[in-house]
């Protein structure tokens, strides 16, 4: 599990005018919904992570309103396809915000999107809650007070790789495969960053473009540079492409991605190329069901869904479906964006059945814990503690 991460400095220039300003969107006494609106990759290269999102979504919001909803309203889920692209992330969210008068959105993928989505969320205080990326600067909780992050950083991530590669195999140097756009660059800033940390040096940096599968040139760099281990700061169908040809050529390095990768979607794809790949999580094991949430997740899921195979993915956005319920609970039967998001930050530890978060007001990060894993023979997910040496 890695460190506490250092907060942002903070930022002068606030938005509480906007909270305070924006009305609220809740529904009329006759309907008595409270509307939550996504942006997510729901077709493309990267759709497995907004379809496993809104999956989440669901099945919290169907569990709680089976229950009697939250102080007599039902949660509902509207979901635009934004294909991971930033500029559709924009115009998906002018219309939730403008036209479906969302009361908040909600489990938003990606570090780009959410660059391009985040500004018109805050500039209307409208709450920003669970985004599925671990980039820094929505851990800005002054300068971005509309914002609530369920997991953990890319720093506390990359930090966590960094230890494991170092205090465990003794490396001194690791590269990087990274996108290039701005969730790569988060990455690698978090990856530079935990080598400082651990007397370490970054060697090969090599990229791809978004939305592609463009990899063999940055592998045969990684080959060339001889790298031994391998930070991956990707989404699945590239890195899985990148992984299947180090393969072919004999090439066996240690790899180790971040948690936006797409874990179950890895392995599918990987198939028997996978053994031995890790992953980091920011989320308990989803077939872990020890642990009451994921209990509770794992029969959440299979009454919307009886098909449904459990996932990192899908359990984060039930995490972020749960804790939106729980904001809409402590603010009162009478909810409004501003009271949802002071209730939050002002409740102190937040128990969802065993997984626990904690915010104030200079705080908007729930969680830090990391979790190791890597893909089995079989191709399943195993917990570890460390990276074994071959």
């Amino acid at each position: 599990m890695s460190r506490r991460k250092q907060r942002a400095a903070p930022t002068r220039f606030l938005f509480l005018a906007a909270l305070l300003c924006f009305p609220a969107a809740l529904p009329a006494a006759d309907d008595p919904v409270i509307l939550f609106g996504q942006s997510a990759a729901l077709t493309g290269p990267t759709s497995e992570l907004g379809t496993g999102m809104k999956l989440g979504l669901d099945a919290a919001f169907n569990e709680i309103n089976a229950n009697g909803g939250i102080h007599g309203y039902q949660l509902r889920l509207t979901s635009l396809d934004d294909g991971y692209e930033p500029e559709a992330a924009i115009v998906n969210t002018r219309r939730l915000i403008e036209e479906e008068q969302v009361f908040a959105l909600i489990g938003p993928v990606g570090t780009p999107t959410s660059t391009a989505a985040q500004p018109i969320a805050t500039e209307a205080g409208v709450p920003y809650i669970g985004a599925f990326t671990g980039a820094e600067f929505l851990r800005d909780a002054e300068a971005l007070p509309n914002v609530i992050n369920v997991r953990a950083s890319y720093f506390q991530e990359t930090e966590e790789m960094a230890a494991r590669l170092s205090e465990d195999l003794g490396f001194d140097t690791v590269s990087i495969f990274y996108q290039d756009d701005s969730y790569g660059r988060a990455g690698l800033a978090g990856l530079r960053r935990a080598v400082d940390i651990y007397g370490m040096e970054i060697g090969a940096e090599v990229s791809y473009p978004r939305n592609t599968e463009a990899v063999k040139l940055a592998l045969l760099d990684l080959r060339r540079a001889g790298a031994e281990a391998v930070v991956i700061i990707g989404a699945y169908q590239p890195a899985s492409t990148m992984i299947r040809w180090a393969r072919k050529l004999d090439y066996s390095p240690y790899f180790v991605n971040i948690s936006f990768i797409g874990s179950e979607a890895l392995a599918r794809t990987l198939g028997e190329d996978g053994a031995g790949v890790y992953v980091t999580q920011v989320v308990p094991f989803p077939e872990d069901a020890s642990l009451p949430v994921v209990a509770e997740y794992q029969a959440a899921l299979r009454r919307i869904d009886s098909s449904a195979t459990p996932s990192f993915v899908s359990l984060e956005g039930y995490l972020a479906g749960r804790l939106a319920a729980e904001g809409l609970r402590l603010a009162g039967p009478e909810p409004t964006r501003e009271g949802f998001l002071r209730s939050l930050k002002t409740s102190g530890e937040i128990d969802l059945s065993g997984f626990s978060l904690s915010y104030g007001m200079n705080d908007n990060q729930g969680s830090d814990q990391v979790y190791l894993t890597v893909i089995d023979e079989n191709g399943d997910f195993a917990s570890v503690n460390a990276i074994e040496p071959r």
